[in-house]
């Protein structure tokens, strides 16, 4: 039985601590891009106020071993990272387990990453590697797969759909707005920047899967 797990691990047990000493309102989020090469998991999101003044050298982490900012927008930047695979961490626990990452979110206190795997064996093998390389993951969740309810889950992480979800029953959409990013961030409890890089990469998602075609 196929099987989705969520696992937590503090901020400072994971390459990128940098841009949070330098950002500490900054969120860093997975872009499920799939990469065309051998790459494991190249693309991250950062978000923050002036972001675009980090001057961090984040390859001096030895968990990095090439940081690339590809673009530049408003308050955020979206980078490509080349992993130093010889350093134990999460990443390494992916590629050496038969598990897949689903989602990855970053923030002050602590990083969050959402996996599957075709049994529950798998995740029990990923935590086995975690403790022997003493990387202090945490359970936080481990439930069988759900069928779909509709025809398609437009490639939302978990967090995304349920921002999007609240932001909608709440007024958020609505004209004029029922509802703002701090009352979001209030009920989710997570940071006002979290709230918007999910509702952006959200809704970008949706219209990606629904309106655009080759």
């Amino acid at each position: 039985m196929a099987i989705e797990a969520s696992f937590t691990i503090d901020r400072t047990e994971f390459p990128l601590t940098a841009v949070f000493e330098a950002f500490p309102d900054a969120t860093i989020e997975l872009d499920r891009v799939v990469p065309t090469d051998n790459a494991v998991v190249p693309y991250f999101w950062i978000s923050a106020a002036g972001i675009d003044e980090l001057t961090a050298d984040l390859s001096e982490d030895e968990g990095i071993e090439a940081f690339k900012v590809i673009d530049r927008l408003e308050a955020q930047l979206f980078v490509r990272i080349d992993w130093n695979l010889d350093y134990a961490s999460v990443l390494t626990g992916l590629v050496e387990t038969d598990v897949t990452l689903l989602s990855g979110f970053g923030d002050s206190e602590n990083w969050t990453f959402e996996v599957r795997s075709a049994d529950q064996a798998a995740v029990a093998e990923f935590q086995s590697y975690c403790r022997a390389n003493e990387i202090p993951v945490r359970l936080a969740q481990l439930h069988a797969l759900s069928p779909l309810e509709s025809d398609g889950e437009y490639d939302l992480t978990e967090g995304q759909r349920t921002a999007l979800v609240l932001a909608y029953s709440r007024g958020y959409f609505d004209s004029p707005r029922k509802a703002t990013q701090a009352d979001l961030a209030d009920e989710l409890d997570i940071s006002r920047q979290a709230v918007s890089s999910r509702l952006q990469r959200g809704l970008r998602r949706l219209v990606a899967s629904s309106l655009i075609t080759e």
